[in-house]
């Protein structure tokens, strides 16, 4: 109502002016003097005019007066009634245009955020290329891709070209004309609980751009395969280089953190710039996926939720043990700050380089959660847990101060837990410049 009010006060301000000048109008034929010459505004003797004036005669006077006026007030009339009918016109047209805008900034995710985060994704080339591809329809902005490509591009869904499986997934690289290389992940589940989750992601990754976020390029359905094409991340998996046959290698201490502060910026815009809020439900090393540069994307978005969605009645209790919250274990209580806690297990594996779960003896497992907090809160012993690949190559105030972070999010207690904008401007100072934080060298 106040953005109403201030685009109707240059209106009325108008309406209030042109009202008065019509009352003006009317009114200054009565205004002539009753008695006495009409005088020249000019201060000094009268003019000849003056003196000719004076001499005729005041019923005269009346006379011209009122015809003089009459004709200049119609014609003025007649142009303030226009002028007003086409500033109603225009006033009308701006309001509708303005109406329109804000309708649209209020519906689904934030457009401003949107644009700015393609921007920075700089995916043109490749959107367009797709675009030029045999595709048999669109769901917004993502395109269908015909199977007969995806079979081409990925030579037959050749064993050769699979990157990674998953439970009731593969994932194959594919080259598609002009060289253009993407990833196809190939589901093969046939329940309505694995329908139901490709839908899912589907429309959420249809309506999300963000630098931290995997882009889907385009989906397909044939038979009872479901396909995904997104881009490809050359680096894998973040429990791939933690846990694979580099051991973690790779990652120094500052890509590590690099990759935490990425992960919480994705996660930071899923819960505070989506409306309504995301709830990703199944954060963890596996769907961290690395780029070229080691830049740390989210993926896998079957199992998210909107926040508000949610309930015990229609979501299935869902997730990977040893990154689920325990009151949505133990509850099925659900809220952003179930990813909080992933989040928190997460950043325990980049400092110790360990898994979220190992097996102690045949018939017990024990949680990096559960052996890692006693040692997390003594600085005597927590370089001695720090992953050997990293151990002693950063600053020990910067060790406590992420040790701290990650103790913060695997509290049991959801309100101890801190939200995931604390974390991100917590994380930001432990990063180097060059490496999209600000940490300055030596």
């Amino acid at each position: 109502m106040q953005q109403i009010r201030l685009l109707l006060f240059p209106f009325w301000v108008l309406w209030f002016s042109l009202c008065s000048s019509v009352s003006h109008a009317r009114m200054s034929p009565r205004m002539a003097p009753i008695a006495g010459p009409v005088l020249s505004p000019a201060i000094g003797p009268a003019s000849p005019t003056s003196a000719s004036r004076a001499a005729v005669p005041y019923g005269s006077q009346i006379v011209a007066g009122n015809t003089h006026h009459h004709l200049h007030g119609g014609l003025l009339l007649a142009i303030i009634i226009v002028s007003v009918i086409s500033s109603l016109i225009l006033f009308a047209s701006f309001c509708i245009l303005i109406y329109r805008r804000n309708s649209g900034q209020h519906t689904g995710f934030k457009s401003v955020q949107s644009s700015e985060a393609s921007k920075s994704l700089n995916l043109g080339p490749i959107l367009g290329k797709l675009g030029s591809l045999k595709t048999s329809s669109r769901k917004g902005s993502v395109p269908v891709i015909e199977y007969s490509l995806l079979e081409v591009a990925t030579n037959h869904f050749n064993e050769n070209n699979i990157l990674g499986e998953g439970g009731f997934s593969c994932v194959y690289i594919a080259q598609l004309e002009d060289n253009l290389y993407a990833a196809v992940k190939k589901i093969e589940g046939d329940g309505p609980e694995s329908e139901k989750e490709f839908e899912n992601e589907v429309d959420l990754m249809s309506r999300i751009q963000h630098p931290n976020i995997v882009s889907l390029l385009g989906y397909c359905v044939s038979g009872q395969s479901r396909f995904l094409v997104s881009e490809l991340m050359q680096n894998g998996s973040l429990d791939i280089q933690l846990h694979g046959p580099s051991n973690g290698s790779a990652l120094t201490w500052h890509r590590r953190m690099k990759i935490a502060l990425d992960t919480a910026r994705g996660l930071e815009y899923l819960h505070e710039h989506c409306n309504p809020p995301i709830i990703h439900r199944d954060l963890k090393s596996s769907n961290i996926l690395l780029d070229s540069n080691f830049n740390a994307k989210l993926s896998d978005f079957g199992l998210a939720v909107t926040v508000g969605s949610q309930s015990k009645s229609n979501i299935n209790l869902s997730g990977t043990i040893g990154y689920v919250a325990p009151e949505y274990l133990l509850d099925g209580k659900l809220t952003e700050k179930s990813d909080v806690y992933a989040f928190g297990v997460v950043l325990l594996e980049l400092l110790m380089g360990r898994k979220p779960i190992e097996k102690m003896t045949p018939g017990q497992c024990q949680s990096i959660v559960t052996w890692a907090m006693p040692q997390l809160t003594d600085r005597s012993k927590l370089p001695n847990i720090v992953d050997p690949v990293i151990k002693d190559t950063m600053n020990l105030k910067h060790l406590y101060q992420v040790a701290a972070v990650a103790v913060l999010c695997v509290q049991p207690e959801p309100s101890y837990r801190p939200l995931i904008t604390d974390v991100l401007h917590s994380l930001i100072p432990l990063v180097p410049v060059e490496l999209g934080g600000t940490l300055k060298s030596c």
